[in-house]
């Protein structure tokens, strides 16, 4: 297996502008840290990134002094399912931050699990428009790639709170929901798996969609639907890297992973594409951007 590094070229450098009304902070996997409207959300985190053997076994124990370096304040966590690559690092930020955990029935008893109080749990299983504070926030049902010889790992629901730390085989994938945030006069739509489903998109629009990039291995023309349904502006690609490397070090494509053929689709389909380092920074100022679309 051929695990390559990301030419250095390829990443998106330019600095926040200073009057940016919304950013987005990518944290590896499919994770974000979104600031807008005086709101952080904090979508899939997961900083801990375990290596392939500890994943494979020992039980999975959150790295809390990591969590809360690199994600000092939360308002809210939104989980898209309930792999632990995509929520294991949730209920500590929870219960350090006292932010609400937004997710499935699954997710949300994982949650439970992890100690995080009822009062900050929020189930959903989508089309639910939740406030929070000054923005919204909309799940939205989708569906996991089938990645592993035409399946999807570790299927099925969490229907009760799992032994915490949990083990990897008990982190089944639950529902799966994408995520569209409204604040400051935009909109950011996340898509974390490899998958998706066309009717559950209709009605939304994104300004900036961030859209799993292996996803273009396992599901024909999903990048360019996904553009087409959604119209953003700028596509960020997320879950791009072997998630079994430490935080720190250089990150490496997952295998199947073809950043440039990822980044000419998006282009072709009429979007601008970012790749961004991780810890790697995205802004974007509303005025410039409603200015930009009517010149377009």
């Amino acid at each position: 297996m051929l695990l390559r590094p990301v030419p250095p070229q390829m990443y998106h450098r330019e600095p926040v502008p200073h009057d940016a009304d919304v950013s987005l902070r990518y944290l590896g996997t499919a994770g974000f840290v979104v600031e807008g409207a005086g709101r952080t959300v904090v979508i899939d985190p997961y900083v801990t990134r375990p290596g392939l053997w500890e994943t494979a076994a020992k039980r999975l124990k959150p790295n809390r002094q990591l969590i809360h370096q690199l994600i000092p304040h939360a308002d809210d966590v939104i989980i898209g399912h309930s792999h632990h690559d995509h929520v294991l690092d949730a209920p500590d930020l929870c219960i350090m931050t006292g932010a609400r955990f937004i997710g499935s029935p699954s997710a949300c008893n994982v949650a439970r699990a992890g100690g995080v109080p009822e009062a900050q749990i929020v189930e959903t299983t989508g089309h639910r428009r939740i406030i929070a504070g000054d923005a919204t926030i909309c799940g939205i049902p989708s569906l996991h790639g089938k990645i592993y010889g035409g399946r999807i790992p570790l299927p099925g629901v969490i229907p009760v709170p799992p032994p915490w730390p949990p083990r990897y085989s008990e982190q089944r994938c639950g529902l799966v929901l994408n995520w569209h945030i409204e604040m400051a006069g935009m909109s950011v739509v996340h898509i974390d798996s490899a998958d998706l489903i066309e009717s559950h998109l209709q009605g939304y629009q994104a300004d900036v969609l961030c859209l799993c990039a292996i996803g273009r291995r396992y599901r024909k023309d999903y990048a360019r639907t996904a553009i087409e349904m959604l119209k953003p502006r700028y596509v960020i690609a997320c879950h791009w890297d072997w998630f079994f490397t430490d935080y720190h070090a250089e990150p490496l494509c997952l295998p199947g992973v073809n950043l440039p053929g990822f980044l000419k689709e998006i282009s072709d389909a009429g979007a601008t594409p970012v790749v961004l380092p991780f810890e790697g920074r995205f802004g974007v100022n509303v005025a410039r951007l409603r200015g930009q679309a009517a010149h377009h």
